[in-house]
């Protein structure tokens, strides 16, 4: 069976289908705190990097659900946006830079990172009362899925390896 990611199913049949968004706002929430965490942190390099990367993919497959999603869904995905990816991070933003000191700024957001990473992990499941309903997997994101579980063991690896505690155990 050929696997395609999401994005361009709905990009081909220009619909987005029984698709969820939360998923992937849930993720560009995540790269962002994670770049956010980078940028705290010195010698963050790959963190940086790969988070930025992150955020650029995130938007664009938001950018093509919300062109191909009905009213109702784009609704509720800028909401979701609204919530998530601007007034949570700007309110953890506030928070950090007016309320936390010093080293202690890397570790409040390392743990507000943790915290979301469980969610990154967990929102595929989202779809799961829509699985069990139709008894068809035909819409849950296995390639997301897939891809989500192998960069969480590379990045619990890494963070092992540069002995990095938040990024090893920010996994599930």
């Amino acid at each position: 069976m050929y696997l395609r990611p999401t994005f361009l199913i709905i990009y081909k049949k220009k619909s987005s289908e029984g698709y969820h968004s939360i998923p992937y706002v849930i993720a560009l929430s995540s790269a962002m705190l994670l770049l956010y965490y980078g940028l705290l942190k010195s010698n963050a390099v790959l963190i940086i990097t790969i988070n930025s990367i992150g955020c650029v993919i995130e938007v664009i497959y938001l950018m093509l659900y919300l062109i191909y999603a009905p009213q109702k869904q784009k609704s509720f995905t800028i909401k979701l946006i609204l919530v998530f990816n601007v007034g949570a991070f700007a309110l953890m933003m506030v928070i950090v830079n007016f309320f936390v000191k010093g080293p202690n700024r890397v570790t409040a957001v390392g743990c507000v990172c943790a915290v979301y990473n469980v969610a990154v992990f967990s929102a595929p499941l989202s779809i799961m009362r829509r699985v069990m309903k139709t008894k068809s997997v035909e819409y849950m994101p296995f390639s997301l899925s897939f891809f989500l579980t192998l960069c969480a063991t590379m990045w619990f690896f890494y963070g092992l390896f540069v002995k990095d505690m938040v990024i090893a155990y920010q996994t599930p």
